[in-house]
């Protein structure tokens, strides 16, 4: 009866989890799984992570909600780490991925507008893209599972193959106003821009006077084993949009960016009723106390290196079952070589949690904190998931 009162629109399975501890979700029965989903890469900082919990609890205890008619001071703690720890001058808060990319598409917009080019509101886009659940995101993101039946498509999204700069360049014109990328698409398969071609759009949006807008939604606070997964590269956005691992499991969001390229957002032009709120706030900085403490960003390479070691062994030994391995840092991704759904009922089979993605790909996104014996736990696991999914197909071929 609790189900039938919801919306469809999950495909939610079996399992009902009463509490986390770390790297584990243990359910209402007591049985232990290993979460190489963290929430679809929130629980950065894994499950009851005591420091985080202690902020949320003492902030719990003074205020929980001011309206950003006022003074927040939480805000401007936060927001003045994020802007020394990156690029970024300015910061708008919000309380989802979702609505940190409407912040920067209209940041972007907003900007060309303030520049006299109001005709300047396109935003060049990438196939396999996903961007959030808005009208506006959804078609950022262009698929059309996700824009089927809610109307005309919003307009000013031009979408180009992932990867392909002269078809950037190409797309140019003079309505163009920024080009937004994720450098590493999670929901698109766990596809990653090139360092290379992550240069070239910095250098195209300086020749043509757009702004580069980066959604590090997924890939950011430590997911790829820097604070941002840009910095890799060497290219650096003027607008990025920033989620998910930020509030360590809290709804939190933000929009940074440039003092240039959020001039354009003056006073009405943008708000948030909950965003920047005071626990959201407690939260995100008590998340950044253990993302920026020394060695952690290591910590993640050096378990990075375990996961990818460990991969490459089961795509040897698996072939049959395991197609390719991708990714950077703590955002894998595993091509099946089967339905991926049946290799994720087999991980789940073996108590390991992974999430699913486009181009037949399952990601593994674990808590930041996960430790190399975790690690190879998770891979046992995995293995013990792909023997069955083999011992399947032999029984059914016999």
């Amino acid at each position: 009866m609790a189900e039938a009162a919801l919306y469809d629109t999950y495909s939610r399975a079996p399992l009902r989890f009463e509490r986390g501890e770390g790297v584990w979700l243990i359910t209402e029965t007591g049985e232990r799984y290993l979460d190489f989903g963290a929430g679809v890469a929130v629980t950065s900082v894994g499950h009851s992570h005591p420091h985080v919990v202690g902020a949320l609890k003492e902030q719990a205890d003074k205020v929980w909600h001011l309206s950003n008619i006022y003074e927040i001071p939480g805000q401007e703690t936060l927001a003045k780490r994020l802007t020394e720890a990156t690029f970024a001058d300015k910061v708008f808060f919000t309380n989802s991925g979702a609505e940190a990319l409407e912040c920067a598409i209209k940041t972007a917009r907003r900007y060309q507008f303030s520049k006299g080019h109001p005709e300047r509101f396109h935003i060049i886009t990438f196939e396999g893209a996903f961007h959030g659940r808005t009208l506006a995101t959804i078609a950022a993101g262009g698929q059309e599972k996700y824009l089927e039946g809610f109307g005309p498509k919003a307009p000013g999204f031009d979408q180009v193959p992932f990867g392909d700069l002269d078809a950037v360049r190409s797309a140019i014109t003079n309505e163009t106003a920024a080009i937004l990328i994720e450098p590493v698409q999670g929901e698109g398969g766990v596809r990653a821009a090139t360092n290379q071609f992550l240069k070239a759009l910095r250098e195209i949006c300086d020749e043509h006077g757009l702004l580069l807008v980066f959604d590090e939604v997924q890939t950011g606070m430590g997911r790829t084993g820097k604070l941002f997964a840009h910095e890799w590269s060497g290219a650096t956005p003027d607008i990025m949009a920033v989620a998910k691992g930020i509030g360590g499991g809290f709804p939190l969001g933000a929009c940074l960016a440039t003092a240039e390229a959020a001039s354009g957002m003056k006073a009405g032009t943008h708000g948030s009723t909950y965003g920047g709120n005071p626990l959201a706030m407690a939260v995100g900085s008590a998340v950044l106390d253990v993302i920026l403490a020394d060695g952690f960003l290591q910590q993640v390479r050096d378990v990075s290196l375990v996961f990818r070691q460990g991969l490459a062994s089961l795509k040897d030994r698996y072939p049959d079952i395991i197609e390719d391995v991708r990714g950077e840092g703590l955002l894998l991704g595993v091509k099946a070589a089967v339905p991926s759904s049946e290799l994720l009922h087999a991980i789940r089979d073996a108590h390991l949690l992974g999430v699913p993605a486009g181009d037949n790909v399952i990601r593994l996104l674990p808590p930041l904190v996960v430790t190399p014996d975790e690690a190879r736990e998770g891979l046992a696991r995995l293995e013990r998931a792909a023997e069955s999914v083999r011992a399947s197909k032999v029984k059914k071929t016999a």
